[in-house]
């Protein structure tokens, strides 16, 4: 059983991986290697300032490129979608974990002192709960983490399927009418959506993860799932200013924070799935 939860996280670990250069490597490189000597840059440029017909002009043109550059984003977060879910799993286990350690420790010490006062016996009880207590306060930010993670990547993979379909039907169409007047506000509707509600979502959950696993600190995680969890900490100020800048400036499609907080959170999920592909089983 153990065993079989060990290959699934390195299963995953790999589509972690995948994902993670998708959207660091992979796209970036398309971008440069395709889209910008196409135009794309300039024509997008033209969306800050309201004008959208260089921009569908340039998808009727380059259908096929821009198609392939939506699509590997798209999959890039389908690869990450159940990352949320398998961290959660990680952080129960390792509390599971930690308190049979602390269970097996008690009862060393029972079994050495087995003549001890009542008010210690009410006391022990009382950090017993307390402690309860506070792992399930910890499970709980950390169920909310995963949900929020979770619906994050959704919204950010459909709202992102959703622009591209809209834009490439509305690029065909545009061609021998006028623009549709509800062109502005549904593209500003799927940007705000795919990466304030989408991003934002991310943001938060980074933010739980990342406190659930600092908060227990070397106490119960290695070193290096410390750092992750303060790195997850560090993440979420980029994809919630992300998030902000997107819903409150007008008329563009991202905000400066935007690509620096898709890599770093593209780095972070490579960062994780290289720790679930390295998981090794314990020897008893």
């Amino acid at each position: 059983m153990q065993r079989t939860f060990l290959a699934k996280l390195r299963a995953n670990g790999v589509y972690y991986l995948i994902g993670s250069l998708l959207l660091a490597v992979g796209i970036p490189l398309y971008q440069v290697a395709i889209l910008i000597p196409q135009g794309y840059s300039s024509a997008l440029a033209a969306t800050g300032s309201g004008h959208y017909t260089p921009y569908l002009g340039w998808i009727f043109r380059h259908t096929g490129s821009f198609l392939v550059y939506r699509l590997l984003l798209i999959a890039a977060f389908v690869c990450l979608w159940s990352l949320p879910f398998t961290l959660f799993r990680i952080i129960v286990a390792q509390e599971i974990l930690g308190r049979e350690e602390e269970d097996e420790e008690s009862e060393d010490e029972t079994e050495d002192e087995e003549d001890k006062d009542d008010a210690e016996d009410e006391e022990e009880e009382a950090e017993s709960a307390a402690l309860l207590a506070e792992a399930w306060r910890g499970k709980g930010f950390a169920v909310l983490a995963a949900w929020m993670g979770l619906v994050g990547i959704v919204v950010f993979a459909f709202a992102t399927l959703a622009s591209t379909t809209y834009l490439t039907i509305t690029s065909f169409t545009s061609a021998a009418t006028v623009l549709p007047a509800s062109l502005p506000t549904l593209s500003s509707l799927f940007t705000i959506l795919t990466y304030t509600v989408g991003g934002g979502l991310l943001g938060l959950s980074c933010l739980l993860f990342g406190v659930v696993i600092s908060r227990a600190g070397l106490k119960l995680w290695p070193g290096i799932w410390v750092a992750f969890g303060y790195a997850a900490i560090l993440l979420t100020a980029f994809l919630i200013s992300s998030a902000v800048g997107v819903a409150t400036v007008s008329n563009e499609s991202q905000s400066i924070f935007t690509t620096p907080a898709i890599l770093l959170f593209a780095l972070w999920a490579f960062w994780f799935g290289l720790m679930l592909v390295r998981l090794k089983p314990e020897t008893t």
